[in-house]
């Protein structure tokens, strides 16, 4: 199998033979030829052929919020274990608090009421249900209109979730943990973000392996994309994650954000979630989460120059700023 991926770049200046990167401003007019066994090679984006097609064109609106220009998705844990906030918004008044002051910046909220970090163990549903259902119910009773994710890979908390008011499904699972929560999803018609993941929160940091990453991570999530097909979700409906973090060494979640744009070729919009995360306070050499912005901000803007479509952040306000000054340097719609 052959795969493409673009090399993406930005600015008014451009060949003749520029290509829209999914229907966005930044574009390509040469692409990696990659294939397993074989070293790769750049060649003109022509050569690509049929696979233009899904790295060119525009993607649909993701819960009524446009594709074009990167979206910004705030994290709210509501847990006592998250390996970067736990416990700080466990009580409902300060959850609803910091949901309100990340909703002023962000696009989507995402709240999660199970933590998935390495060596986490699982809540049970009706426990996670009360962390999340009643935050989601509150803020829209308050009037927010912030477009909001529930972090979750069970059918029953994203259930109460969605009847709560959430739209989006973010499942790190990619439909694989609950049996329920696919058939749910297609049944509400509600936008879902499959995760590639290795492995189990308890385990999947213990031995990290693959043949080839980049190229594992994108078969794994061709296959949850035609799974979630299969279920009757449409792909407009689906965004894909490739799971920074989750069952990866350091320089498996370097190679893959070195290679980020090839999952354009899956045709569907693409989240970048590697906030505060491990490897950035490896290499930035910085021990608590919470120091990690800095590294958190450069890791973001380092996939929107790729194209991500949605950045998954504990540190909004700093990222939206970031945002809106490389969206200026490089002639982007601020």
């Amino acid at each position: 199998m052959i795969y493409w991926r673009p090399l993406v770049q930005s600015g008014a200046v451009r060949p003749k033979s520029a290509v829209p990167l999914a229907g966005s401003s930044l574009w390509f007019s040469e692409v990696e030829r990659l294939e397993r066994g074989r070293a790769s090679e750049v060649v003109p984006a022509a050569e690509a052929g049929a696979a233009l097609e899904a790295l060119s064109a525009a993607r649909a609106d993701f819960a009524g919020l446009s594709m074009r220009s990167p979206q910004i998705m705030g994290i709210l844990n509501v847990t006592p274990d998250s390996f970067s906030d736990g416990g700080r918004f466990l009580a409902s008044d300060d959850a609803l608090a910091q949901a309100r002051a990340i909703a002023r910046d962000a696009d989507i909220l995402d709240i999660g009421g199970e933590s998935t970090r390495p060596g986490s163990a699982a809540v049970a549903v009706e426990e996670e249900i009360a962390r999340t259902a009643p935050v989601i119910a509150a803020l829209r009773a308050d009037g927010v209109e912030t477009v909001i994710s529930v972090d979750t890979r069970k059918g029953p908390v994203a259930a109460a979730a969605l009847q709560a008011g959430a739209q989006i499904v973010n499942d790190v699972a990619a439909l694989s943990y609950d049996a329920e929560i696919g058939p749910l999803v297609a049944a509400r018609q509600a936008p879902v973000i499959l995760m590639h993941h290795q492995g189990s929160p308890e385990t999947m940091q213990l031995e990290p392996r693959y043949d080839d990453v980049l190229l594992d991570v994108y078969d794994w999530l061709a296959e949850r994309l035609a799974a979630a097909l299969a279920l009757g979700i449409p792909k407009e409906r689906i965004a894909l994650d490739p799971g920074i973090g989750f069952g990866k060494t350091v320089e498996h979640n370097l190679t893959l954000l070195r290679g980020l744009s090839l999952f354009h070729a899956l045709g569907c919009p693409v989240l970048l979630g590697a906030s505060r995360k491990r490897f950035i306070g490896t290499i930035a050499q910085v021990g608590e989460a919470r120091d990690r912005m800095p590294g958190s901000v450069a890791v973001a803007l380092a996939g929107v120059a790729q194209g991500m479509q949605m950045i998954r952040v504990h540190d909004v306000a700093e990222t939206r700023q970031a945002l809106r000054l490389w969206q200026a340097v490089n002639g982007e719609s601020v």
